[in-house]
């Protein structure tokens, strides 16, 4: 990404922030990176200002909905998450290095639409990229790489969350007025 400065955030606003992987690192949505990236999302996802609300692992890059305090907090919490995130991945692949490119990608989302657009977005990325490559998803699946199967699970109780409940209005109420639904192919 250029150097640009980053947009100021306010609390009430979410951010969708989407983090790119270098050349070099595997193909992240296997079983094993995605329990690299659950140790990581359950140690960050409320910590420094920061939560993480929605997220879906791609092949090469992540999208994730946060809420955050301010700027500050976007930046420690993603610099935070990436390091959790990276660590692991690099156990489990055997390597050493950097695993994300050096900038990630933030765009605040200040109304109900936007929010709602943003996490359709987020949910049903997976199933925009299966249509470009002609795979058939089932109607009903939920993208196992997802927040959307997470909060499946969340209401089980069985696994620490990798997810956290959001607060703001916008991710609370205004979702369900912008007219978002859980993508589900």
């Amino acid at each position: 990404m250029p150097h640009r400065s980053r947009p100021k955030v306010a609390a009430r606003h979410p951010v969708h922030v989407t983090l790119r992987v270098r050349d070099e690192v595997w193909n992240l949505r296997s079983r094993r990176c995605f329990r690299a990236f659950a140790r990581a999302f359950t140690a960050g996802n409320d910590r420094f200002g920061f939560r993480l609300i929605h997220f879906s692992v791609q092949g090469n890059h992540l999208h994730l909905i946060v809420e955050v305090a301010d700027e500050l907090a976007l930046a420690k919490g993603m610099q935070g998450l990436a390091i959790r995130m990276a660590k692991s991945l690099n156990r489990v692949m055997q390597r050493r290095g950097p695993v994300f490119h050096e900038r990630y990608h933030a765009h605040v989302l200040c109304s109900p639409t936007e929010v709602a657009r943003a996490v359709a977005y987020v949910l049903g990325n997976y199933f925009h990229h299966a249509a470009k490559w002609g795979t058939t998803i089932a109607r009903g699946q939920v993208d196992p790489y997802s927040s959307a199967a997470e909060h499946d699970k969340m209401w089980t109780g069985v696994d620490p969350p990798l997810t956290v409940e959001p607060r703001t209005w916008l991710l609370r109420v205004g979702v369900e007025r912008g007219g978002a639904t859980r993508r589900t192919g």
